[in-house]
């Protein structure tokens, strides 16, 4: 950028030199300044339709991309974000929320401006609780140091941050050039590295099933081949988490499958159960993918967990250690290697092909669906029998796989296929979506029209919100039909299709894939009692949970 550097002019330039070529939102008369300095950068900007979904596909662009970002208007855009935000926070996607406010010198004269809540720091106090920064840039002498506080944090933890600028300071001079960046000034402690190194050793050297378990911040650090790496080296098996499923190659021939607390497959789920060392990398410990409370792995001591937040090893706790230098030390450090051992059987495929005339099912479905991906598929998956029915599925390469796996919010995918079709054009988006979900959000297929894009949108359409009937059935849980395919009508562009059988799902699906460069949008009808064996898992393990909680 030419000239003085300014206050938005720095942020924007930040943002460019982390690798944001994107950014997602709605303009608002707080944040009109910076929308103009975005025109004339490098980075380009995309309008939705929602500003939440602004935040998902901002979302799904950091998890390709590596950071996103998104820049909305002063608290009706702002706190409309707080959903898809939160969503990044706990699922470790790093997303830059960039916004507006009131101008100091009209806050003297004014103290309650339009779109204000509480007072002006109510939208800062809000995301304060869910990021991992949250900066005011309202003094130019100390602007470049805060952002990049910010920032730093971002990259520290991959985690989203928030940046305001008061509108009346978008274009204040900093009082120096911006100093190159320099973010990464915490490296590792290096006693402390190789002390934690040297324990696992030992772990391990007394270890007999010693087992691998990824989690999604090994995507986040891009440290993919650093993991198949270390696994190979180690000749142990790895199973993956939901939400960290393809940080691996599925068909790697040491991958036993997904385990997670409510849907992993039994045999997979006992496997990884019964080893003797565990070692968890960038995966959080929850009720929807990881080991319960109960575990014997976590009560007799015998895991070495490792996340962005800390290292811990047994009862030991190694604050000062970075994820990515723990992952890279192990890869390059002597440590054991295991003989091999026999491993869970995978998903055995159907014994018979489906008839064409038949009714389309689940598992027709995603039988089918599995044949056909390939390394140039994006399997994207909302919340409900789109997220466990795709558990199963077979990734063939990294980022082929995207979902709120854990913080489950419904309305993500669609939104999230804009922002994956931006960070990797290369790659087609298949989206699975409940209909349910398609109805909080659907209405982002108007931005992929806008831009050109291409996904494949597959509803299924079973009348309702699926994961509850199998909780408690009950009427609450069912939601008008609509005609989904006709979508295409209303926003001028793509192809709609209504699927009842086999066969029809079948050819539809090839002629969307052969047609790359138009929506598809298949209407797919599904009986509501329908249910994927990764539902029937997590209704009877939920249920078993729920049960225990009556009086």
């Amino acid at each position: 950028m030419k000239g003085t550097t300014t206050i938005g002019s720095a942020v924007i330039e930040r943002l460019h030199q982390l690798g944001v070529r994107h950014i997602f939102g709605i303009p608002g008369d707080y944040v009109l300044s910076l929308y103009k300095l975005l025109e004339t950068s490098p980075i380009r900007h995309v309008g939705t339709t929602r500003e939440d979904c602004a935040g998902f596909a901002a979302d799904a662009y950091a998890r390709i991309n590596g950071i996103g970002a998104v820049c909305v208007t002063y608290c009706v855009g702002g706190l409309n974000c707080v959903n898809a935000i939160a969503c990044a926070y706990a699922e470790r996607s790093p997303v830059v929320l960039l916004t507006g406010s009131p101008g100091l010198s009209e806050r003297v004269r004014t103290p309650y401006m339009h779109h204000m809540v509480r007072d002006f720091s109510t939208q800062r106090e809000v995301f304060a609780n869910i990021t991992v920064a949250a900066v005011s840039l309202d003094d130019p002498s100390t602007a470049e140091r805060e952002m990049d506080r910010a920032f730093a944090a971002l990259l520290r933890y991959r985690r989203p941050i928030y940046i305001e600028i008061p509108r009346d300071l978008v274009h204040a001079p900093l009082p120096a050039s911006l100093r190159p960046l320099r973010l990464d000034d915490e490296p590792s402690d290096p006693a402390a590295l190789e002390e934690a190194i040297s324990e696992v050793r030992t772990m391990l050297a007394s270890a007999r099933r010693p087992c691998i378990l990824a989690g999604a911040e090994i995507g986040r650090f891009g440290l993919h081949d650093d993991l198949t790496r270390l696994v190979e080296r180690l000749n142990v098996p790895i199973a993956s988490t939901l939400m960290g499923k393809s940080v691996i190659r599925e068909d790697h021939p040491l991958h036993v499958g997904i385990y997670g607390g409510l849907i992993a497959r039994n045999e997979v789920q006992q496997f990884v159960n019964e080893s003797d060392c565990l070692l968890i990398l960038g995966s959080i410990l929850s009720d929807v993918e990881d080991l319960d409370a109960q575990s014997p792995l976590l009560t007799e001591g015998r895991t070495i967990h490792a996340t962005a937040d800390r290292v811990a090893i047994k009862h030991h706790r190694y604050e000062t250690i970075r994820f990515q230098d723990f992952v890279r030390g192990l890869g390059s450090a002597s440590l054991p290697s295991f003989v091999s051992r026999p491993l869970p059987a995978q998903i055995p495929t159907a014994d018979r092909a489906v008839a064409p005339t038949a009714p389309i099912t689940l598992q027709g479905l995603f039988r089918h669906l599995d044949s056909i991906l390939d390394k140039n598929t994006l399997v994207i998956a909302d919340v409900g029998e789109s997220l466990f029915a795709a558990a199963d599925l077979h990734v063939h390469r990294r980022f082929e796989f995207l979902a709120p796996a854990y913080y489950t919010s419904m309305g993500f995918a669609v939104p999230a296929a804009v922002g994956a079709s931006f960070a990797d054009p290369s790659l087609r988006p298949i989206v699975l979506v409940g209909d349910g979900a398609f109805q909080m959000t659907g209405s982002e297929l108007s931005t992929c029209v806008r831009y050109g894009q291409s996904p494949i949108v597959i509803v299924l359409n079973n009348r309702g919100y699926s994961t509850e009937r199998e909780i408690l059935e009950g009427p609450f849980n069912d939601v008008h039909e609509w005609q989904y395919e006709r979508i295409c009508d209303v926003i001028g562009g793509g192809v709609g299709s209504r699927i009842a059988t086999q066969g029809e799902f079948e050819r539809t699906l090839a002629t969307a894939l052969a047609d790359s460069g138009r929506l598809h949008v298949l209407n797919v009808l599904l009986d509501p009692a329908d249910r994927s064996p990764g539902m029937v898992r997590l209704a009877r393990r939920l249920g078993e949970k729920l049960s225990t909680d009556k009086p």
